[in-house]
């Protein structure tokens, strides 16, 4: 699929007519904006006819499904991944400053200047990055189709159901820590006072509370605390035992839906004239009744509506990449006091960190490298093309971007 720019920069509608479009390139009255998706510019006047064009968005926390549909015909599928560290880094700089205020004797306190959070509106920095995705990918769209209406499907999950299905009424505001003075208390009364490793075995009446997983990606809630005895609890850090626990289950992706579903709405209500939601059991009935794959894609292709529409054998795989690094030195000193440096160079050969490049007639991405001239490529799913291949044998096809773009076939076959 061809996707075409009017003169003045107004998306058309796309052609298969590859013939055509080579002919336009080839007299000049062409040229190519963008090389995926392939778009052309025409270069004269042309009337600007366009047909109704509907944009299925399956909304998620991890992955985001594209579709844009005529009645009779399916002109764009994507399924795009968003960054999903950015909680992660945040921890991390957040030790990091922690850590360096605290090599000084005595620091006044912060105070009152915390104001951003305060703002209405505002967004934690995880929450905000993926309402601003969706907004961007759905932009992008726009810039390529004459899109006449967007159909977005946003989940609502009720968490305290799903953890009590018997829950109702005041049971609502009545949490699992109710009547008690904090955390640990309830941590300890929920585990009987009782070691949960070696249940008394050792004697050892001094009990701790236990994070499952680090503080840092796991958090302090009784989920992911248990109670241990003081011998097991320096035994395990030690690593003279593995604690057999189930690990915490994690509703971090059906809160982020919960927050951010009307801040998607909403925001693309401002931009776009005709935007509407639809629901969950809809597409669902959609896809049963018509025999389709469960998938990102499938499931915007049935948001759209357009049931009869002849469905396309290329899916766009997008995905969200952070591009600069900016924790200059490492954390851990070397000897003599200095510091290793945390960023590697930022052009090595020519070539940046996520080019996209052309390597033994494969597409790929330059995933890591080294100021020697070898590079790491690997495709949009992280698979392994080559460790270290030099740069001599490398073509650069595109700069690096926020936003990396492979093209597949439906049997996930890259397509060039």
């Amino acid at each position: 699929m061809v996707y075409v720019l009017s003169k003045n920069g107004n998306p058309l509608m796309p052609t298969n007519r590859h013939g055509k479009v080579k002919h336009l390139l080839k007299d000049g009255k062409a040229k190519v904006v963008r090389r995926t998706p392939f778009t052309i510019q025409l270069l004269y006047d042309s009337p600007e006819y366009t047909q109704p064009i509907t944009l299925g968005v399956d909304a998620g926390s991890k992955v985001v499904g594209l579709s844009a549909t005529t009645e009779k015909k399916e002109l764009f599928v994507s399924e795009v991944t968003l960054r999903d560290d950015i909680p992660e880094l945040l921890s991390t700089r957040r030790q990091n400053r922690r850590t360096r205020r605290n090599h000084l004797r005595y620091r006044m306190a912060r105070f009152l200047n915390r104001t951003a959070s305060k703002k209405e509106g505002w967004l934690a920095p995880s929450v905000k990055h993926k309402v601003d995705s969706h907004l961007k990918v759905i932009e992008n769209v726009h810039r390529i189709l004459p899109v006449s209406r967007i159909v977005i499907e946003t989940a609502s999950f009720d968490i305290q159901k799903i953890r009590n299905p018997e829950i109702s009424g005041r049971e609502y505001q009545q949490g699992e820590q109710l009547g008690f003075w904090n955390t640990r208390e309830y941590v300890l009364w929920r585990d009987n006072h009782e070691c949960q490793h070696c249940h008394g075995k050792s004697k050892d009446r001094v009990l701790n509370v236990h994070h499952k997983e680090s503080r840092k990606t796991g958090g302090d809630s009784p989920g992911n605390l248990v109670t241990l005895c003081e011998t097991c609890h320096k035994s395990h850090h030690a690593g003279r035992i593995k604690l057999n626990l189930t690990p915490n289950k994690s509703y971090r992706d059906a809160s982020f839906m919960g927050i951010m579903r009307w801040y998607v709405y909403n925001s693309l209500k401002e931009l776009y004239p005709e935007v509407s939601m639809t629901f969950g059991y809809i597409t669902k009935n959609n896809r049963i009744n018509n025999n389709i794959e469960k998938a990102h894609s499938a499931d915007a292709y049935c948001i759209s509506g357009n049931m009869n529409a002849k469905r396309i054998d290329e899916i766009y795989n997008q995905a969200f990449k952070r591009k600069h690094n900016r924790q200059i030195h490492k954390g851990n000193f070397l000897k003599g006091g200095k510091k290793k440096l945390n960023q590697s160079a930022y052009e090595v050969k020519g070539f940046r960190l996520f080019d996209h490049v052309r390597y033994r007639d494969k597409e790929c991405f330059i995933f890591g490298r080294r100021t020697s001239g070898y590079f790491d490529l690997r495709k949009l799913d992280g698979s392994v093309v080559h460790r270290s291949a030099s740069f001599k044998e490398l073509t650069l096809l595109k700069r690096q971007n926020t936003i990396l773009i492979e093209r597949k076939g439906r049997n996930g076959v890259l397509l060039s």
